[in-house]
């Protein structure tokens, strides 16, 4: 628990430098929170996550950041299975756990009308480029993933969110 806490700390200390944060912070699962495919485990497995999970998602819950699942996995049951075993499932707001051949948008226009969050202001992390490049076109500040969420991925979400709304703000010539 010493490292959950220390990663925690870590990424409240990053959000403490950014002026705007998302409303909402939504993760894939395969290979972004655990490092495999959940098709190719069985609900008896002990699941694992990355290392620094745990502590980023209770440092979002912590600044009051929401935060959600976008997965495409084709055994949902298991992935509810694992999240359940891992004692986050109640962390999330909504999970959209459900295959789809097309990149998320669908997953996240449910994740929209349950939430009533706007796209602009959310931030997503997926391993999947296909996807990235979907949701990406929706508004949504995504982040490709390549070893799991960490804080250095964590602080380069922040990061392009930050700016990303700095840029939007000139735009609209709201900027002071």
């Amino acid at each position: 628990m010493e490292d959950v806490e220390k990663v925690k700390a870590e990424a409240l200390q990053m959000m403490g430098v950014f002026q705007v944060l998302p409303r909402l912070v939504v993760f894939d699962l395969d290979y972004t929170l655990w490092p495999f495919y959940c098709e190719c485990r069985s609900k008896r497995d002990t699941p694992s996550l990355y290392p620094h999970v745990k502590g980023i998602m209770y440092a979002l819950k912590g600044e009051g950041i929401d935060v959600a699942i976008a997965s495409k996995s084709p055994t949902p049951d298991i992935a509810t299975t694992f999240l359940d075993k891992l004692s986050i499932s109640s962390m999330f707001v909504t999970k959209e756990i459900f295959y789809s051949w097309q990149n998320k948008t669908d997953h996240f226009q449910k994740i929209h009308s349950s939430t009533g969050v706007p796209f602009k202001s959310m931030l997503f992390f997926d391993d999947d480029d296909n996807n990235i490049q979907g949701v990406s076109k929706m508004g949504v500040t995504s982040i490709l993933v390549r070893n799991g969420v960490n804080l250095g991925v964590y602080k380069e979400g922040l990061t392009k969110f930050s700016l990303k709304w700095d840029a939007s703000k000139d735009k609209q010539g709201r900027r002071k």
